[in-house]
């Protein structure tokens, strides 16, 4: 049984196309306000149920557990019961987690609220760069996706004023349980939303599949000749593990997905995003000013990735990878020579500031946006469910990882050497990327998969 409940309307083309993409990113918007809201929480959290350092990076990291077991869930939801579908059970968990989280009496109940907000992400995270890619065309492909992931951005910055607004009072469970409200209305916007054409293809819903392009493209022709290439793509039969067992080429594209997000996870950008009211702290600046620092780094968030839209499907995928994983390594590096040289007086804060935001700057126009983009892309037709759940379940282990040892690392391995480690795995993104990393822009999803599939090299793929 269907539940679609879209119709064809008269408006048709590029409008409707960004209109329904951009109902899906709202995933985004909820994943940024919970990456966002547990940072000003954290310490009204640590300081009501009086919990170690351990216990803090547990609070933290029991979101992505849940996220990782999610996005396994995923594969499996967005195959069998739809794009659309699944993005509805990722709202409804959203909204119930959050409130959740909110009323929690103890650490415990926490605890099962962040995993159960992580469940939701987990989806999200899966489902919508996935259903984005599957509804844009090419020209567009790019910067949509990358609407996905400004999106998160806006979240962590609303999340970021929110929580330095409500810290003047400590009210952290205010700050957990006002992401129940726009979940609330992406939930409303996810139902009016189409089912993806791809699956509905895949579905053997061939007409469907037709009705839905009709409004989102601008002519038959277009229609056609996409139906035509996804009918091509269809004609394998293999799918998800049997096809990862089977193809050798399918394997390639699975594994580079894979190193592509522990790339994301590994630049830092999460221990700024999860820590960085202790960041601040440790460059010198009190419990308020560390808070309004905090939200200056989500605006920066949010312009920076302005860059990635406009320039994405102009400049290529490769220069800017290359171009934001030099801007880090350097922000990072430089963060760490201050720490390490010691932070005391106005020029010496005002210069962390700076190199924090310049290490921002770099994973928004780059790292962010773009490895979404590419792990969208770089998976054939009828493995994508599993390649694209592969790698977002290494996203949120990487992520697990990252968010339960950075507070470890600064007690243990030591301040500035925490953040010189980042700088030096920045580094070496950059060889990674061109070593192995494809350029995709202007290249249609069916002919990156016949190239693929014809054995070429990973970074030639989009030739």
């Amino acid at each position: 049984m269907s539940t679609t409940t879209y119709t064809a309307t008269p408006v048709r083309g590029s409008g409707k196309t960004l209109l329904t993409g951009g109902v899906a990113a709202l995933a985004g918007l909820m994943f940024g306000l919970d990456i966002g809201v547990i940072s000003g929480a954290l310490a009204f959290i640590a300081k009501q149920f009086s919990i170690s350092e351990t216990m803090q990076e547990l609070i933290v990291s029991s979101m992505m557990f849940g996220a990782a077991v999610g996005a396994i869930l995923a594969g499996y939801l967005s195959s069998s019961f739809g794009r659309k579908r699944s993005l509805i059970l990722s709202a409804t968990l959203f909204v119930v987690s959050s409130l959740l989280c909110a009323m929690a009496p103890s650490v415990g109940w926490l605890l099962a609220g962040r995993v159960l907000l992580g469940l939701a992400i987990g989806v999200a995270t899966f489902t919508a760069p996935l259903y984005i890619s599957e509804i844009a065309d090419e020209r567009r492909r790019g910067s949509m996706i990358s609407t996905y992931q400004l999106m998160i951005t806006v979240g962590i910055l609303v999340a970021f004023i929110s929580d330095a607004l409500l810290s003047y009072s400590g009210a952290w469970r205010w700050m957990l349980g006002l992401v129940a409200v726009p979940g609330v209305l992406f939930l409303a916007g996810v139902f009016v939303l189409p089912d993806s054409p791809r699956w509905l293809m895949m579905k053997g819903r061939r007409q469907d599949a037709v009705t839905v392009l009709n409004d989102l493209r601008p002519d038959s022709a277009a229609v056609q000749s996409e139906i035509k290439e996804i009918e091509d793509q269809l004609r394998q039969k293999q799918k998800g593990f049997a096809m990862f067992g089977a193809n050798s080429n399918f394997r390639r594209s699975v594994w580079l997905g894979v190193l592509l997000q522990v790339m994301q996870q590994f630049t830092g950008m999460n221990v700024v995003m999860y820590y960085a009211p202790k960041i601040f702290g440790l460059a010198g600046f009190g419990q308020n000013a560390s808070m309004w620092g905090t939200a200056i780094v989500g605006v920066v968030n949010v312009l920076a990735t302005f860059i990635a839209i406009g320039l994405v499907d102009r400049w290529g995928r490769r220069p800017m990878l290359i171009m934001g994983f030099a801007v880090m390594a350097i922000g990072m590096g430089a963060l760490g020579l201050l720490i390490f040289a010691g932070i005391e007086t106005e020029l010496q804060r005002i210069l962390a500031i700076a190199v924090l935001l310049c290490f921002i700057t770099g994973f928004a126009f780059s790292a962010g946006p773009l490895i979404w983009v590419l792990c969208s892309e770089v998976q054939p037709l009828q493995g994508r469910d599993f390649g694209i759940a592969c790698s977002t379940f290494t996203n949120w282990a990487a992520n697990f990882v990252v968010g339960q040892t950075f507070l470890t690392l600064l007690s243990t391995f030591g301040n500035a050497e925490t953040f010189w480690l980042y700088a030096a795995l920045n580094a070496v993104f950059i060889l990674v990327t061109i070593a192995l990393v494809p350029e995709t822009k202007g290249i249609s999803l069916e002919h990156i998969e016949r190239n693929l599939m014809e054995g070429r090299k990973l970074r030639n793929i989009g030739r």
